[in-house]
């Protein structure tokens, strides 16, 4: 993921910042506590495609 371009998205619900995982391949918003796809290289910021985190998933 591409530092620059993760300095400018931001979580489409509550417009916080992402944390991008790379071994899961996802951006994780804290806020909403949603993990967004990264799909061939683009991260795809819909909520309807956002896994929900467990409540017991650790994110840092």
């Amino acid at each position: 993921m591409d530092a620059k371009l993760l300095a400018i998205l931001v979580c489409p619900v509550t417009k916080g910042p992402l944390i991008y995982k790379k071994a899961q391949n996802e951006l994780i918003s804290k806020s909403a506590r949603l993990a967004y796809p990264i799909r061939d290289g683009i991260p795809v910021l819909l909520e309807e495609e956002a896994r929900k985190l467990d409540p017991d998933e650790k994110v840092e």
